[in-house]
């Protein structure tokens, strides 16, 4: 099914101006016609310079995002839809069940209004997914040349439904590492798109909301103590940044880490490691060892690539450690720069 029509008319504006975002008339039109048609719900439909919503009774948590992925479209996702998830995953890692987001675009001028309006429509269609709503934000338009086509920042707020501490200085030793599914995926499939390369199969993003897997695991009594997803500096990233905040050794099986046979050829003809390529729909968990199997097949009900890792130790100087097929171990450390840029 085709989506439907643009409606500002394409005929008159066919490309983004800088009077659409100058407060006049052009403006108010984008923001009606477009903007305010794809996300219509009754608290953004109030016109209010904020969000006014009731909020259950428990603990709130907040998080924000910007997104830069060039291009706008690639296989498995857009940078829509990849907003919504981003800071539903945000919400999620602090085991939170998100509500509601707010969305600010910054339109480069020129960008074609159909892009905005299929961008538009992919969000809603994430945010439905997701069972949150989209109750304000806000639009720029930039000169041409300054803004590479559109960036988007998303806010979110979620509710916090449990007692758990869930943060990396609750990893302790005897915890199981647990990943949510294959890694790298999201990264290769922008590069493949950008750079016109042509793999024997098609590499998709891994782009999707994953606070329900989380939630599944709070709700059946998991002993959850970190959650972390694998954005931007991938898997290495990640075990890095809570070894060094929990003060302990992460040991990383190499063969246990669920990576797809295209993406590791991918990645060996650019020259990039895999376990620092991001992701943008897994998850790493730190449970307690006790329930590593039980929350394994749980998050093996939604992926079954999802697998086990590794296993967190004490330690002096904390560190991540990964374990070769034939029983050598090196320091996998994070990267020292970024490998793709534009990716998320």
């Amino acid at each position: 099914m085709n989506p439907p029509a643009c409606p500002l008319p394409i005929s008159q504006y066919p490309h983004v101006l800088m009077a659409h975002g100058g407060g006049g008339k052009l403006m108010h039109r984008l923001l009606e016609d477009v903007i305010g048609k794809a996300f219509s719900n009754p608290i953004l439909d109030s016109r209010h310079d904020s969000a006014q919503f009731a909020v259950p009774a428990g603990r709130l948590a907040m998080t924000t995002d910007s997104y830069v992925v060039r291009p706008l479209f690639f296989p498995g996702g857009d940078i829509g839809s990849m907003a919504i998830h981003g800071t539903v995953n945000d919400l999620a890692m602090s085991g939170a069940r998100p509500l509601y987001l707010s969305c600010a675009f910054l339109i480069e001028e020129g960008l074609p209004m159909e892009t905005l309006w299929r961008i538009a429509l992919s969000m809603r269609a994430a945010a439905d997914r997701c069972g949150v709503r989209i109750v304000t934000g806000d639009t720029k338009v930039v000169d041409k040349g300054k803004g590479d086509g559109l960036f988007i920042n998303t806010s979110g707020i979620g509710l916090i439904e449990h007692t758990l501490a869930i943060a990396p200085r609750e990893v302790r030793p005897g915890d199981a590492v647990i990943v949510s599914g294959d890694l790298g995926r999201h990264g290769m499939a922008v590069m493949a798109v950008r750079e016109g390369l042509q793999f024997e199969s098609a590499i998709e993003s891994d782009s999707a909301p994953v606070h329900e897997d989380a939630l599944g695991l709070i709700g059946a009594g998991i002993a959850v103590r970190c959650l972390r997803d694998l954005t931007r500096g991938g898997l290495a990233s990640a075990l890095n940044e809570i070894a060094e905040a929990a003060g302990v050794e992460i040991a990383v099986e190499d063969r246990a880490v669920p990576v797809r046979e295209d993406v590791h050829a991918a990645c060996e003809m650019l020259g990039l490691d895999p376990f620092s390529v991001a992701c943008e729909g897994r998850f790493a968990a730190f449970v307690a060892g006790e329930d590593a199997a039980k929350a394994l097949a749980l998050l093996q009900q939604a992926d079954p690539g999802a697998a086990i890792i590794g296993k967190v130790a004490a330690t002096d100087s904390p560190r991540v450690t990964l374990r070769s097929a034939i029983g050598t171990s090196r320091i996998l450390d994070m990267p020292s720069g970024e490998q793709l840029p534009r990716i998320c």
